[in-house]
């Protein structure tokens, strides 16, 4: 049991080091080189939380995470920012953290009349 502790441990700050990016610290105040390694810490908290609701590794989750993207698309009639769909692997991850599926339309504007630009 020990030893697989220590397995996690290590991976806990291999994690930091480079996932987290905890290394190179570029802060020369005390007080912010503690609340940088404060907020890498609280990170990867974080990391291991939603490894454990969703049972699979960050790399994985970041993975899927990262194919959701918001676009901004303009037009005659307006500006919009809209969100891709959600895929099954996403809604997945989304349920077992409890988080809302992202609202699909962030932003609407419609276009400005010619009368206001007179």
């Amino acid at each position: 049991m020990g030893y697989k502790q220590l397995l996690e441990v290590e991976r806990a700050w291999r994690d930091m080091k480079s996932t987290l990016e905890l290394r190179p610290v570029y802060h020369h105040i005390e007080r912010r080189i503690r609340a940088h390694v404060i907020l890498c810490w609280l990170a990867l908290l974080l990391i291991r939380l939603a490894e454990s609701a969703c049972e699979d590794t960050w790399r994985n989750l970041r993975h899927e995470l990262d194919r959701m993207h918001l676009g901004t698309f303009t037009g005659p009639t307006g500006t919009s920012r809209q969100r891709t769909e959600t895929t099954p692997g996403q809604r997945t991850i989304l349920r077992a953290l409890d988080l809302p599926e992202p609202p699909r339309f962030v932003h609407l504007a419609p276009a400005a009349s010619q009368a206001q630009h007179a």
